[in-house]
């Protein structure tokens, strides 16, 4: 399937192919060990090897592209151990806006705002979880999350956790497409959301704990049936 640009015209072809090829690895369109050539990708975005070269670059630096001998470039296999290192840091960095979060929830206009957002967001949520379509749900999800983390007021918080969730990412993916979407997981945005409407610090951090916390139980029958995925 040929990788689609998304239409951003706000951001220069370089961030564009970054985050369409990004997106491709997250979503395993692009497999963890595949080969992978710039001049391949650049044509199928339809644009040329120069914005692909930049994109590489940065998602070398993030490691889910290896460089090989010969400057071979292969999509970078899942690592288990950096799944769970970014899945503590990801609950560390989000309990702290979340919290912060529910303690303002409500006291200004971008609350409000959120709040319309975040409702809507649930409808699609389930809409997404019914017709078990895994990318659209994570899209969804991590909208979720983001949205509620820009309240915080720190840009660099979400640059941060966005930056080192995609070992994370790929294999929330998997987990959400092979153990099936279910309601459970909407529900559980709904009880988060309902105590940060009641501004219940204490209640939205253990929800978010429980939100998070399966990961390290999924791993083992994920990583027995996918094992040409992973590494370590």
């Amino acid at each position: 399937m040929p990788l689609k640009m998304p239409i951003t015209p706000v951001r220069n072809l370089g961030e564009q192919a970054y985050e369409s090829i990004r997106e491709s690895i997250i979503s395993l369109e692009l497999l963890p060990g595949q080969i992978v050539q710039e001049n391949e990708l650049a044509i199928s975005l339809g644009i040329s090897r120069t914005p692909v070269r930049d994109a590489f670059h940065l998602l070398i630096s993030e490691q889910l592209i290896e460089v090989l001998p010969q400057r071979t470039k292969k999509i970078a296999s899942i690592s288990v151990s950096k799944v769970l290192e970014s899945n503590i840091v990801r609950l560390s960095l989000e309990s702290t806006a979340f919290q912060l979060a529910a303690k303002q929830w409500g006291m200004s206009e971008d609350y409000i705002k959120v709040d319309l957002q975040l409702e809507k967001l649930l409808d699609e949520q389930k809409e997404a979880a019914q017709l078990q379509n895994t990318a659209l749900f994570l899209r969804l999800d991590e909208w979720f999350h983001k949205q509620i983390m820009l309240l915080a007021g720190n840009q660099t918080l979400f640059e941060v956790v966005h930056q080192m969730r995609g070992h994370l990412n790929r294999f929330r993916f998997l987990a959400m497409k092979e153990l099936v979407l279910t309601k459970g997981l909407v529900r559980e945005h709904e009880e988060i959301f309902a105590c940060l409407r009641s501004r219940d610090e204490r209640g939205v951090v253990q929800l978010l704990e429980t939100h998070l916390g399966r990961v390290k139980e999924e791993i083992p029958s994920l990583r027995e049936k996918f094992a040409s995925y992973f590494q370590d």
